[in-house]
Order: C-alpha cells, then sequence, then structure tokens
C-alpha cells in the first residue's frame, strides 16, 4: 500500500529526497519548481512514510498528506465567459491543487442562460476522461436545478456547486452538492468562502476514496503509478514536453501528452512487467490536444 505526500522545501540537495523515494520503491507523481521553491507530489509505502519525514526535516522542508496526488479532476463551468468566470472556478481549481491534486478547467460551448445551457457529446467523452468532475454553477436554486441536465448522465462521479442550500434528490446526476460556491465578483478570500472550499476539499476526498474503494475489487492488472514509471523510463520523447505534468496519472488510468497519431504505437509496445502495454490497457486519442488517454483494463478481463 503506498500513501501520497507532498514534499514542500528548496531545491538545493533535493536530488537526496528524490532518490529516497527511489530506494523506497516509491513514485514521483508530479514535481514543479517556482524560482528557488520546489514542490514534489509522490508515493511512497506506508511503512517508510518516517523516513521521507526524516529526511525532508534534515532538508528543512515539510510534508504533507496530498489525498487528491495522482487523480484528475475536471472542473467545469458553463461558459469561459467572464459570465461565468475565472473567480469561482478559479480559485476552486487553485485551493484543489494545494492537496495534490492535477485538475483541467472546461467551459462549455452553450451556457449563457438557463434557457440555452447545453453539453454536446464530445463535451461529455471529454468530462468523462477524469477521475471525477466538478460542476461550477451559479447562485439562483432554480437555474442550478434547471441545469442538472448538463450532468445527469455522466459516468463518473459528479459534484455540483452553487450558491444556494439544495437537496440532492432535486439535482438527478450529481452525486454531491457543495453549497456557498456561486458566482461571485471577486476572489474567494472570506471567511466562509475558505469554509466552503474546505467542505469542497472533503466532499472531494469522499468521492475519489469511494471510488479508490469500489476500484479495489477489482483493481486495474498494474497500477497507473507503474504505469507511469515505465512510460517515463521508456519513451525518451517524455523528457521534450514542456508542459506541467507530461504524463498524468489517474486512479485507473493515465494521460500522456504526446500526440496520438505520431506516438500511440510506441505507446502500446511499452513494456509493463512481462506485457505490453496495449495488452493490460484501452489507448485511445484524447479529446484534450489529441494527447493519449490510457484506461488500464480491470483484473477480470483477462479471466
Amino acid at each position: 500500500m503506498y500513501e501520497t505526500l507532498t514534499y514542500s522545501g528548496g531545491i538545493y540537495k533535493s536530488e537526496e529526497i528524490k532518490e529516497l523515494i527511489e530506494d523506497l520503491g516509491g513514485f514521483i507523481l508530479q514535481e514543479n519548481t517556482i524560482q528557488m521553491d520546489l514542490v514534489i507530489n509522490m508515493a511512497v509505502p506506508i511503512d517508510d512514510i518516517d523516513k521521507v519525514e526524516e529526511k525532508a526535516k534534515e532538508l528543512l522542508g515539510k510534508i504533507s498528506i496530498a489525498p487528491m496526488a495522482g487523480t484528475e479532476i475536471a472542473i467545469v463551468s458553463p461558459t469561459l465567459a467572464r459570465h461565468h468566470l475565472p473567480h469561482s472556478a478559479c480559485d476552486i481549481s487553485e485551493y484543489l491543487r494545494r492537496f495534490g491534486a492535477k485538475d483541467n478547467m472546461i467551459g462549455l460551448a452553450r451556457g449563457h442562460g438557463k434557457g440555452t445551457a447545453g453539453i454536446t457529446q464530445e463535451e461529455k467523452t471529454l468530462i468523462e476522461e477524469h477521475d471525477l468532475a466538478i460542476f461550477a454553477l451559479g447562485s439562483f436554486k432554480q437555474c442550478i436545478i434547471d441545469k442538472s441536465f448538463l450532468f445527469d448522465d455522466i459516468d463518473i462521479p459528479v459534484i455540483v456547486t452553487g450558491a444556494p442550500e439544495i437537496d440532492l434528490d432535486e439535482l438527478p446526476g450529481a452525486d454531491y452538492y457543495v453549497s456557498g460556491l456561486g458566482r461571485i465578483p471577486r476572489r474567494l478570500k472570506r471567511g466562509e468562502n475558505i469554509r466552503a472550499l474546505r467542505k469542497l476539499v472533503e466532499v472531494v476526498e469522499d468521492a475519489l476514496d469511494k471510488k479508490r474503494r469500489e476500484l479495489s475489487n477489482d483493481p486495474p492488472i498494474v497500477p497507473s503509478i507503474l504505469v507511469k514509471n515505465e512510460i517515463e523510463r521508456q519513451v525518451p520523447d517524455i523528457k521534450k514536453i514542456t508542459s506541467p505534468v507530461p504524463v498524468t496519472s489517474q486512479i485507473d488510468g493515465l494521460r500522456v501528452k504526446l500526440d496520438y497519431d505520431k506516438y500511440h504505437e510506441v505507446i502500446e509496445n511499452v513494456d509493463i512487467e512481462d506485457k505490453k502495454l496495449s495488452q493490460i490497457a484501452d489507448i485511445k486519442k484524447s479529446h484534450i490536444y489529441d494527447y493519449i488517454w490510457i484506461n488500464l483494463l480491470n483484473e477480470s478481463s483477462i479471466i
């Protein structure tokens, strides 16, 4: 069993903690460098957490639990226009990243008003390439209820946010609803906003834990973090990618930020233990920039 952690510290001697993670049989999920500061999201064996904490203390860094590390979350807004963005949805995105999440902002093509709101099949498919979706809606109860058709047949866990209190049974298709996060024309810095964001974090963690428990009954043939490590080791062109997190882990899959048409055969032929990746995963063209999306097959699929 692995625990996901975040290391925050300086660049100086940071290779020591990276080497320790590797020596312990752990994995680096994400690494960000901002000037002289370094943030590493990692997965390490539960029994070795104290060794990582000891090394972080030695390097004057900090270790914290990152319950969302190794997941990819879609934050969906009815539009990308100022009518809905950037305040609440962007602040939700920034806040979740503090807990290790890799999130993507998605604006629907038709969302300006409940009478014209809509979602296409391509948009639904794009959203379903994630572990979880958060629909960041507005401030009026009836408007939010009327827009439930946007998510009533999404096949991943759906969390809806809005300003008013709404009973979950009034939102078909939603697995959770978090109030206090409506359309706010300013940064979410006040006390009530921070409390709502903290509540959202609790709900996201609960949804992801539930998905992991369900998956444990029929887990992927190979864990996604192992596949990530092998792709990075065997595909040299990964090092040429300038986008953050070139290989993004999900609970039961990955996103590789290489062009599908050019690289899908290379990815299909990555060796995972005694198999090719194409034998243990469905490899498809992503709806995000024609990247490569990998959906790992479950153990029951080879019976």
